[in-house]
């Protein structure tokens, strides 16, 4: 590892994301933004007459994606460029522009969703039938009707719409001080080596450092975003209070059912979600447990969560290594499966490595249709990077077949299903691994690394979900969100969900401060319930082959046609029972069973 971070400038260009397959150029970037900014004043002149007659809805919807199409390039470009190096002020200054346009354009076409309303079903059937092109947007009208009780009046849509860039706030602010103006300090590595700290590092020095350096890189790197508790609080804040803003105005009893609503998914699902995770919270006080005996410690701290329950062994990989695992791992997809993976390794569809002032963490953007998606991960070497490499692939190749097999509109699926492909990836590399690895040592290594996906997925995420609604709760009850009472919160959710053997160290109280999913507006469930979905549908996979692989690319190309739960259920995974998270929950018990086998000895 580097003891700093290298500029922009000096990545290897191969390590580099190729934007030039969107814009070859800046000026086809600004062509771009200025084709959006006239084609939606020419929509905003369709207002009272966009759904007059079919031929009218016709016209309206074409131009309407046609806008939607140019916004998602133009943004998602101007996105990415920002995130390779948050500190340049040209990407700061490009993407402040397109979010600025966006709302613009958001602004301009807000009348048209009541404007369909205000016909009656009968019509929208009789203009089907007139103009059979409309079929074309039936998904997205069914939509649009579905949440109609929740529909504003076209003059307060477009009120809300010019809010957006307003309600947008607290993020961009949380992630320019996250990934660009927060510095911490270096530690003196265990070979000697001055680190400096960054959010990117903070995982890997947690993971493979020795217990001293792990101490020291804990308190310092939380210590630093204590510094800043109440400005951490004051955005937070400023989050959930534009959340519950948005749901009064459109009539919702809370900003989760909101959220819920808003992707189409019962509130009873998440619900049956933490219900099940406090029912079987024994197994995650029993893997705190082991974890604690396996280390040899007599006090188990914040600090020893992410290092292996393994010591002594290092699990270290190139990103060459790591691709060609990757492509093995995810082999029972299919071969076309794996030509996109090497299509995606061979072009440049993937930025890899950390530098200077690029955005923290990984992700795949949500594809730019008519493109590629694309990747941004933070590469250190290690074990967990290559479950971030398929995990990140997943999310992209579930866009790709999405987007291949859907119109535009139709592509766009529901945050909801969003994580399922990916931790389907995550799954079935550690089956792979399992099975190929005869060394103990290294097996014993995975499973450990399968514990801790049940305990940072669907243990975690739930309770940062609980911290969501929680915090929601106390704003609409008129509680003030301060760093002392958000502090508070997350300290004794922590120590509930750790149980009695985990030292609650007082630093993690502000572990809250560093997650940008927060600001994602009650996504983190998801992570919990698709992780659950995952396991099943990885394990069918593995068992049936071919019939489970056509089911599950049904779900990878299904886009946003159906509600999420019956597109899951197209997998033979129903996530409107308990039974994925118990079923789940029972293949982590199995896991803590084949540890302590492991290393009875």
């Amino acid at each position: 590892m580097r003891k700093d971070l290298p500029a922009r400038e000096d990545v290897d260009i191969e390590l580099t994301w190729r934007l030039e397959d969107i814009y070859p150029s800046d000026d086809d970037f600004e062509k771009d933004m200025k084709e959006a900014e006239e084609l939606s004043e020419e929509f905003a002149a369709l207002e009272g007459k966009s759904a007059e007659n079919a031929a009218a809805l016709l016209q309206a919807f074409d131009l309407y994606e046609k806008i939607s199409l140019l916004e998602q390039r133009f943004l998602g470009y101007a996105s990415m460029r920002n995130d390779q190096d948050t500190s340049s002020q040209e990407g700061q200054s490009s993407l402040k522009r397109a979010e600025s346009l966006s709302v613009k354009i958001a602004r301009r076409c807000a009348f048209f969703e009541s404007e369909i309303l205000a016909l009656s079903e009968d019509t929208i059937k009789a203009y089907y039938a007139q103009e059979e092109g409309l079929r074309k947007y039936q998904v997205t009208i069914k939509d649009i009707f579905r949440t109609k009780e929740h529909s504003l009046s076209a003059e307060l849509e477009k009120t809300a719409a010019a809010a957006g860039e307003m309600a947008g706030v607290p993020y961009t602010a949380f992630s320019m001080m996250a990934d660009a103006d927060l510095t911490f300090p270096s530690v003196t590595d265990d070979q000697g080596q001055e680190v400096v700290i960054s959010n990117g590092r903070f995982v890997p020095l947690e993971t493979t450092g020795s217990r001293p350096l792990r101490k020291e890189v804990f308190e310092k790197f939380y210590g630093r975003y204590a510094e800043f508790k109440d400005l951490w609080a004051a955005l937070y804040d400023g989050q959930v209070k534009q959340q519950m803003f948005y749901a009064r105005l459109r009539h919702y009893p809370s900003a989760f059912e909101a959220a819920v609503d808003g992707v189409n998914v019962s509130p009873s699902v998440c619900d049956s979600l933490i219900d099940s995770v406090h029912r079987n919270m024994d197994k995650m006080h029993r893997y705190v447990s082991l974890r604690k005996k396996l280390l040899g410690v007599d006090q188990l701290h914040m600090y020893d969560v992410y290092t292996p329950m393994v010591p002594g062994l290092k699990w270290e990989t190139t990103f060459e290594e790591a691709k060609e695992t990757a492509l093995k791992a995810l082999a029972p997809l299919g071969s076309d499966y794996t030509d996109l993976l090497k299509e995606a390794f061979e072009n440049r569809w993937i930025d890899v490595v950390e530098n200077k002032g690029k955005r923290g963490g990984a992700y795949s953007t949500d594809g730019i249709y008519g493109v590629h998606p694309y990747v941004l991960l933070n590469f250190n070497g290690t074990l967990d990077d290559i479950f971030t490499l398929v995990h990140e692939m997943g999310h992209s190749l579930h866009t790709w077949y999405s987007c291949h097999d859907q119109t535009f509109l139709n592509s766009r699926y529901k945050i909801f299903v969003a994580e399922v492909a990916s931790t389907t990836n995550e799954v079935l590399l550690l089956e792979y691994l399992l099975k190929e690895t005869k060394d103990k040592d290294r097996l014993k290594y995975l499973v450990n690394h399968y514990l801790e996906s049940f305990k940072g997925t669907l243990y975690r995420q739930t309770m940062f979900e609980e911290f969501e609604r929680k915090t929601n709760d106390m704003t609409q009850a008129g509680q003030p969100l301060t760093a002392q009472s958000l502090s508070d919160v997350y300290y004794e959710l922590n120590k509930e969900y750790f149980g009695e053997d985990m030292v609650s160290d007082d630093l993690i109280r502000y572990e809250w401060c560093r997650i940008p999913h927060f600001y994602y507006n009650f996504y983190v469930y998801q992570y919990a319930t698709s992780f659950a979905a995952a396991v099943a549908i990885a394990r069918r996979i593995l068992k049936e082959g071919e019939p489970a692989v056509k089911q599950y690319k049904q779900f990878l190309s299904a886009g946003c046609t159906m509600d999420p739960v019956s597109i899951l259920k197209l997998t033979g995974v129903d996530m409107s029972t308990a039974r994925p998270v118990d079923e789940a929950l029972k293949v982590f018990e199995e896991e803590l069973d084949r540890m302590e086998e492991l290393t009875a000895d």
